[in-house]
């Protein structure tokens, strides 16, 4: 199913299962999630050279050249419409 946020090409039903998962590791008081990744999932991408350091109080993070370069390719692997 197309949706208008999700850019062409890719899956949005995959989008929307895996975006739920990834909230779920947030999941507190009773059922309630916060809008951001984990800090654990974060400080993995970190260690591994994809992102730089996520702590700070900008609400955003900075891909590394590799880390662009891989997540642009995974979002297709994972993600594209075949």
């Amino acid at each position: 199913m197309k949706h208008p946020e999700i850019p062409d090409g890719l899956d949005a039903e995959k989008l929307a299962e895996v975006a739920l998962g990834l909230l779920a590791l947030t999941l507190h008081d009773g059922s309630r999630v916060w809008k951001g990744l984990d800090w654990g999932v974060m400080n993995l991408l970190h260690e591994r050279g994809w992102i730089l350091d996520p702590h700070g109080k900008t609400k955003s993070v900075v891909l590394t050249d590799a880390g662009l370069a891989l997540a642009e390719e995974l979002l297709l692997k994972h993600f594209g419409r075949k």
